[in-house]
């Protein structure tokens, strides 16, 4: 099943492309010149049944012409699979763009970034396919406002890494990310949903006690930031009840996310939202909520 742990660096990479020369950069491995970074196709189905769909494909380019391109892969555990599927995807985005082609390995915890990095033997002399892994430990560490600012999907993904409110360096990049959502332009994202369900034990009260700044109700009217962390605050208390309570906290946290993204919801959708008790119907809702661009999509 997909999950949100899966998916959210995807969702930040889709958002913006060029996140992963950064992380390309920090496994030590240069990209060409660019000037533009867009999403490509990551469906590699060829004509027999098998199919071959990678997580997430950027395609570098300069002057309009491909340069490079990333296959972009999240790992949360070994899957022996990935040594028949990963040359593939290499070899057939290669034969599209006509342009040389990565692929980069996002591992969640050294052992699997360690399995991911095997070399796998093509069979054909010299031909060593060997998979540039990258764990949480070569994400930067965004604690300057400008940067935050002027980087939301880089700084989301530094807070969901590093942001801890029990040690110092952990809430001094929650302190950041919080800084600069109140000072970003109301047409940037925040990120703030992404934030709230990964980052454990967050309480944005005593984050704002610690790091001396006052939110007011002032604060929240004129913050669509603030707003949103009190909902989801409320629905993550919600989700921790019992069965029914629980229900009622992923139901409140589908239709937030849902007027978050701007997705158009009627009364009569949101109702069937909130009257669902069936909780494996509601998280595979939960599982979509960050990719559908309407609710028939949420509902198919």
């Amino acid at each position: 099943m997909v999950t949100i742990e899966h998916e959210y660096l995807l969702e930040l990479v889709r958002n913006d492309p060029s996140l992963v020369a950064t992380l390309m950069a920090k496994a030590g491995i240069p990209t060409p010149a660019f000037d533009a970074a867009e999403l490509g196709t990551c469906d590699f189905t060829d004509r027999r049944p098998t199919e071959y769909r990678a997580d997430t494909v950027v395609v570098f380019k300069r002057k309009g012409k491909p340069v490079h391109a990333i296959v972009l892969e999240v790992q949360r555990q070994p899957d022996k699979g990935k040594k028949w599927s990963w040359p593939v995807y290499i070899s057939t985005l290669r034969a599209i763009r006509k342009c040389p082609v990565t692929l980069l390995v996002f591992c969640e915890n050294p052992a699997t970034a360690l399995d991911c990095a095997r070399p796998i033997d093509m069979g054909h002399p010299g031909w060593i396919l060997k998979p540039i892994v990258v764990d949480p430990s070569k994400v930067p560490k965004i604690t300057d406002l400008d940067q935050a600012i002027n980087h939301p999907e880089l700084t989301a993904l530094s807070t969901i890494v590093y942001g801890d409110p029990d040690t110092p360096e952990g809430m001094e990049v929650l302190r950041t990310f919080v800084r600069a959502a109140l000072k970003r332009p109301p047409d940037q994202p925040s990120y703030a949903e992404l934030v709230l369900m990964l980052v454990p034990n967050f309480d944005i009260a005593r984050l704002a006690e610690e790091a001396g700044m006052a939110v007011t109700i002032e604060d929240a009217m004129e913050h669509p930031f603030v707003r949103q962390w009190v909902e989801f605050g409320e629905a993550k208390g919600e989700a921790r009840g019992e069965a029914r309570g629980e229900a009622r906290g992923e139901a409140k946290s589908i239709i937030t996310m849902l007027h978050l993204r701007g997705v158009a919801i009627s009364p009569e959708d949101e109702e069937r939202i909130r009257s669902c008790t069936d909780h494996d119907v509601l998280d595979d809702w939960l599982s979509k909520v960050l990719k559908v661009h309407n609710v028939d999509e949420l509902f198919d």
